[in-house]
Order: C-alpha cells, then structure tokens, then sequence
C-alpha cells in the first residue's frame, strides 16, 4: 500500500512538473496595431440661426414678422415644418437708443433656431426670403451621417484586415508567418474629423444678389471616419 502511495505521489509530481514547464513555455508572437479609414460626404446637417429684431427708421421690425418670412421660406424650399425648431429666445436693449437720453429705450427680441437639412442646396434661396437685416447670424453647428454606424463598422473591418496584412508581410520578410490570433483590442479612435465651418455672415447673401446670382453650388466637405486595433497573433 505504501508503495502505491509513493507512486502515486510521484506520478503527481511529474505531472505538476510538466504542466509548469508548458505553461512557462514561451508563445512566439507578433504584436501590431492597424487602421482605417472611410471619407464620407455627411447627409444631416445642423444648421443655427439668429435672428433679432431692429429697427427701421423708428419703426420696430418684430421677431415675428422676422419667423413667419424664415417658416414661408423653408415651405417654399418644400421643406417639412418639423426642420425647424427654436433653440433659445432672449432680449436685449437697442443701442442706439440708449446713446440717446431723449429717445425712450426700446427692448428688442432674440431667437435662436435650429434648421435640420439634408444638404445645402436650399441655405441660400432660404435665408434670402428673410430680411437681411434681421438675421444675425448663421453657422453648421453640427453633421453626421444616417449611416455612420455603417461606415464605423466598415472602417473598424479594415482595420483588423490591415493589421493581419501588416503581420503577414513583417513575418513573411524573415521566413515565418502567422498561426493563431491570440489577442484583439479596439483603440478608442471610434470619431470622425471634425471640422466647424467660420459664421456666415448675411453680407455674404447680399453681395450674391447685388451680383445677380446666388452662390456657386460646392459640395460640403468630407469627413473621415478612422478606426484603430492593437492585435497580437501567435508565430508559426
């Protein structure tokens, strides 16, 4: 029976042994990162308008007046009434009034909206209809695209792909190749390029009338969709 016991034990013992010896065995591998990625036209888009109330003469032109000519204009680019929305509304004290004692101070009105557009095709014959005086201001507050979950899956795809190449040629140059994927990591690169176009300012829509013409039709700028992995893949 002891000697049973002490077999036992040893056969325990070589098998321990062993074990630590492959689990100290060291795995060839290649570690590398890849990326990509995806130009995109964007197809949804932002866009910010101020308009304020001022004065003609002595006469007020109201923030009213000013919305209903922005409403009839997106109706008349055949625009649904649900692209427009109010973003803030405040007040402000005339200057020019306020420079003189003798005239009472008048308080103007502020609003601020948000048109959602597909493209700009319509931006110029939109805020033309409006007073030029009226308009404050203009700006692409921000844009996407409707199939960005789409290209971010493309580009994340050819990121592992260029990884696995990258492996492969690095390999292939010192007469190994690649066996197994032991690893893969997403790098937070999961964005797109951003880019914020200046304030257009309503001079620009005056000067194409007083030429004639509306500006020229160009594309709006791309944006690059990057996708970046840390992959590690066992040596052959």
């Amino acid at each position: 029976m002891k000697k049973v016991m002490l077999l036992a034990a040893g056969l325990f013992f070589a098998l321990s042994t062993f074990a630590q010896q492959a689990d100290n065995k060291q795995v060839k591998k290649i570690e590398v990162n890849g990326s990509a990625e995806i130009e995109i036209t964007p197809d949804e888009l932002n866009l910010d308008i101020s308009l304020k109330e001022y004065l003609k003469g002595k006469t007020k032109v109201d923030i009213t007046t000013l919305e209903k000519q922005l409403v009839k204009a997106i109706a008349d680019a055949g625009l649904p009434k649900e692209v427009l929305t109010i973003e803030n509304v405040n007040g402000f004290n005339n200057e020019y009034f306020l420079r003189k004692k003798k005239d009472p101070v008048e308080f103007m009105t502020r609003k601020q909206y948000r048109l959602k557009l597909t493209k700009l095709d319509k931006i110029n014959d939109i805020l033309g209809a409006v007073d030029a005086e009226g308009i404050e201001s203009t700006r692409i507050s921000s844009y996407t695209s409707s199939k960005m979950d789409q290209y971010r899956k493309e580009a994340k795809i050819k990121a592992i792909k260029a990884a696995k190449e990258k492996a492969e040629y690095m390999l292939a140059a010192i007469g190994n190749s690649i066996d197994n994927v032991i690893e893969v990591q997403e790098i937070n690169t999961d964005n797109y390029a951003d880019y914020r176009p200046q304030i257009m300012a309503n001079a620009m829509y005056k000067s194409a009338d007083a030429v004639g013409g509306g500006a020229p039709e160009i594309d709006f700028k791309t944006i690059k969709v990057r996708a970046e992995v840390r992959t590690v893949f066992s040596i052959k």
